[in-house]
């Protein structure tokens, strides 16, 4: 065998070492700060679960790493170093395969989940979800979700984060902005429920390729924006908001901004044709 084969091999072996080590403290830290919340088995409890396939795409190791580190654990965020939080991500991560691949039979065998009628229509799910929470996070562009907040607050109305407006002063701003992020994340795939109505009484196209497509969009931002605001970096999410504000154009351009013969510019007031492409 060539030397440079045998270092590259002696190289390799080293660092699967070192991760069964990281491993190793990760789990001794995963009982004393994160089991109590999350389970024995990343199962969940009053956390969520922090196991399966779909955890770990959305949460890369460094991602992981950057909101154990910012936000972890919840009554204290900011306690664990940066090293403490490297070796959680590591054993989460390993651990999180063998209970996804444990517990893929089980899942195979869960029927879907029941269907609900919609209440509202497009509009009012727009204004009553998608446009609050899109302006919470557009608001990270000029304010920080860090400030602290002074006396008198809840009383002040400068356009700031002034959670008053959104849920009085139970919540820091930093959470306010992952709450939003998770609204937008969570609510899109109500733009696909069968039966909504366009404010103008069309049906939504939601087996319409694009609009499936835009609705897809809708969440990955939202999901990339929770990423962001969980490293707790006003300059990352800010980086964020013009993904969202492209999702939401991407969408409007071709079912609600309609271009009329004889105008030199489309109408976002002309309702009659928002749903459809013609």
């Amino acid at each position: 065998m060539r030397k440079s084969q045998l270092a590259v091999l002696v190289f390799g072996m080293f660092v699967i070492v070192l991760r069964a080590q990281d491993a190793t403290r990760g789990a001794t830290l995963y009982k004393q700060q994160c089991g109590s919340c999350h389970g024995e088995r990343l199962e969940g409890r009053s956390g969520p679960s922090l196991a399966g396939g779909d955890f770990r795409s959305r949460w890369p190791t460094s991602d992981l790493i950057a909101k154990i580190k910012n936000t972890m654990p919840q009554d204290s965020p900011g306690k664990l170093t940066a090293g403490q939080a490297a070796d959680l991500a590591t054993y989460i991560q390993q651990a999180g395969k063998a209970v996804a691949n444990t517990e893929s039979g089980r899942a195979s065998t869960m029927g879907p989940p029941a269907a609900f009628s919609a209440t509202g229509n497009l509009n009012q799910l727009m204004r009553g979800i998608m446009f609050p929470n899109s302006n919470i996070i557009f608001t990270v562009q000029t304010h920080d979700p860090a400030e602290k907040k002074k006396t008198g607050d809840a009383a002040n109305t400068d356009g700031g984060f002034n959670w008053s407006m959104w849920g009085s002063d139970l919540y820091s701003g930093w959470e306010i902005v992952d709450y939003a992020s998770i609204a937008l994340a969570e609510s899109a795939p109500l733009m696909l429920t069968p039966g909504r109505r366009c404010e103008n009484g069309k049906p939504v196209p939601v087996n319409d390729p694009d609009w499936i497509r835009f609705t897809r969009e809708m969440a990955e931002v939202g999901r990339a924006a929770y990423r962001a605001s969980q490293t707790r970096s006003q300059e990352k999410v800010s980086d964020v908001t013009g993904d969202v504000a492209d999702a939401c154009l991407h969408c409007h351009q071709v079912f609600r901004d309609k271009m009329r013969r004889g105008r030199t510019a489309p109408d976002p007031s002309d309702k009659e044709l928002r749903c459809t492409k013609d």
